[in-house]
């Protein structure tokens, strides 16, 4: 639970850190941040808005064998400041209920790059949010670092602002992972939730107030 809400923000692994059954050995260390990219020329308010979680993949948690568990989509929004930081709530499933999530984003050092608001009650050292690449229309690819209790985790993620992405967009985010080294064994991909009732469809996020 505890790494659950450490990834609130973003990102937003809650679903894959309860679902996972094993924790890997050994953990992948985290690149230097020479090695990420940061969109050029970040437009923040652009960037605020809707996000579903497309594929997260992540040097703490492994998909364990025999693991048959479903990874479900959240929905992210981001409202903007004045002050340029994002207001960050995020909706999905927490067991078989709708649930939502608060945290804060502020501006760190670079335009596109962030760090997460009032650590100081939490047992997380150090947190980095950096935005790789997006065209804010319909992809953006997030680097997420944090250090919980001396350890470094590191995650990336791949954003729609619809709960489809092409093939392209999909095997670009592949690349990027197994660049820092993470494989098919550290990567997810969501599916939506979506139910049909009495021939509509709906999504669970927009039952959550």
């Amino acid at each position: 639970m505890v790494l659950s809400l450490l990834c609130l923000s973003l990102i937003v692994l809650e679903a894959l850190h309860s679902q996972a059954q094993d924790i890997p050995p050994t953990r992948i260390p985290a690149p230097p941040l020479s090695k990420i990219p940061l969109q050029p020329d970040f437009q923040d308010d652009r960037f605020q808005g809707d996000w579903f979680t497309i594929g997260a993949a992540t040097n703490a948690v492994m998909k364990g064998k025999g693991n048959n568990s479903k990874y479900y989509m959240t929905r992210v929004n981001f409202e903007l400041n004045d002050d340029h930081s994002y207001n960050v709530s995020t909706t999905g499933l927490s067991g078989q209920k709708c649930a939502q999530w608060t945290s804060t984003l502020v501006p760190y050092i670079q335009p596109g790059q962030f760090t997460r608001l009032n650590m100081t009650n939490s047992d997380t050292e150090s947190y980095l949010w950096r935005v790789t690449a997006t065209d804010y229309e319909q992809f953006a690819m997030l680097y997420i670092e944090y250090k919980f209790k001396h350890r470094i985790y590191f995650q990336v993620k791949l954003n729609g602002r619809t709960q489809e992405l092409s093939s392209e967009l999909q095997e670009h985010f592949i690349k990027f992972a197994r660049s820092l080294g993470l494989g098919d064994e550290n990567t997810v991909y969501f599916e939506p939730i979506v139910t049909s009732i009495q021939g509509a469809t709906w999504l669970p996020h927009q039952t959550c107030q």
